[in-house]
């Protein structure tokens, strides 16, 4: 099929933020070439790793492991998000950062995205993207020197949901870290603050079948880009907050959909008709839930955190935090308190 970038402000009107590379990237093989946008520790290795979901998509990830291990098996942690982000950034800072606190931990493309396989590109899927969080738990548990019962995940942003249906399909995850959590499926079907009426998202429906006919008859896939290279100053906070991460030096890379390019303009059709939080009750496994203060998506953190039950579940809420700065500040993501946890309830 062919690819087609189209510039737009907005998907659907939702206002998310995306965006995405032409095309997948394979991998190399190796980490000899330092690739992430966060600097690199001496406290760990690191070295490219591929495995499958039970879809047959070939997964691509970064597993990080302590230099100074301890004997006997290890506890470990898949890490996944933001969404369209990849794992060269956010949820590379956070394996590695866990993995210098003891933990084997593995940072992951999602199906569809980054150097991860799958066709067509640049599309979500609710039930595809939670199997990626068990396919990475698969992986995980065939090495010798991890515990296959003492292993937890930890989803960002718009990951944050997909781990926690993925907590609620698979009990062998041990433990749950959501941060600065999405609910795709919400927000996809109902906009920000659940802000659009039953006619709207009819009306998308219409739009993005429509759209989906294009495409067969065609064969031309339209990528619509959110994350402008360039805003004009009267963006919402966040938008600009997100353009500060994704599309500087601070936070960009060249396969991140966030970053450089587009999502397939028909993506949204599964997210807004199969809700992932809809077994959240059902976890019995320890979950905590980190989000900032002034974060515009905080209500995604509390209304899950309420279909919560147990005595295990906890929602952390930091001080004066926006969104993003749960992507990359030191000093504002509870590693301390994460550490913590998971080696509290990884046992």
């Amino acid at each position: 099929m062919k690819m087609r970038t189209l510039c737009a402000l907005s998907m659907t009107a939702l206002g998310l933020v995306f965006a995405a590379p032409d095309s997948a990237c394979a991998a190399d093989g190796n980490n000899e070439q330092w690739d992430k946008v966060f600097a690199k520790s001496d406290k760990v290795d690191v070295k490219k790793v591929t495995f499958k979901n039970r879809f047959g998509i070939e997964l691509v990830g970064d597993l990080y492991e302590p230099k100074n291990k301890l004997e006997g098996k290890m506890q470990a942690i898949a890490v996944s998000g933001p969404f369209g982000a990849v794992k060269e950034q956010s949820s590379g800072l956070y394996a590695q950062t866990l993995a210098e606190r003891g933990f084997v931990t593995l940072a992951f493309d999602p199906s569809f995205t980054g150097e991860s396989g799958g066709e067509v590109r640049n599309v979500a899927s609710p039930d595809i993207n939670t199997d990626d969080f068990s396919a990475a738990v698969d992986y995980l548990s065939t090495l010798p020197e991890v515990d296959e019962n003492k292993i937890g995940i930890v989803g960002i942003c718009g990951w944050g949901g997909f781990a926690l249906n993925a907590a609620a399909q698979d009990t062998r995850i041990k433990a749950t870290v959501t941060s600065t959590m999405y609910d795709m499926t919400r927000v996809s079907a109902k906009g920000y603050n659940d802000s659009m009426s039953a006619d709207d998202l009819y009306k998308m429906r219409e739009d993005l079948n429509n759209k989906r006919t294009k495409q067969a008859k065609t064969g031309e896939i339209v990528f619509v880009p959110t994350n402008q290279d360039k805003l004009n100053g009267d963006e919402a906070q966040f938008i600009k907050d997100y353009h500060e991460y994704y599309k500087t030096p601070l936070g960009f890379h060249p396969r991140s959909i966030n970053s450089n390019g587009g999502w397939n303009e028909t993506s949204l059709l599964s997210l807004i008709t199969q809700p992932i939080l809809a077994y959240a009750d059902t976890i019995k496994s320890p979950v905590l839930m980190i989000h900032g203060e002034k974060a515009h998506s905080r209500y995604f953190s509390e209304g899950a955190f309420k279909k919560l039950t147990g005595d295990n579940k906890e929602l952390m809420i930091i001080p004066n935090a926006n969104h993003t700065d749960l992507y990359y500040k030191m000093d504002v993501i509870p590693f301390d308190k994460m550490e913590q946890f998971f080696k509290d309830n990884l046992k």
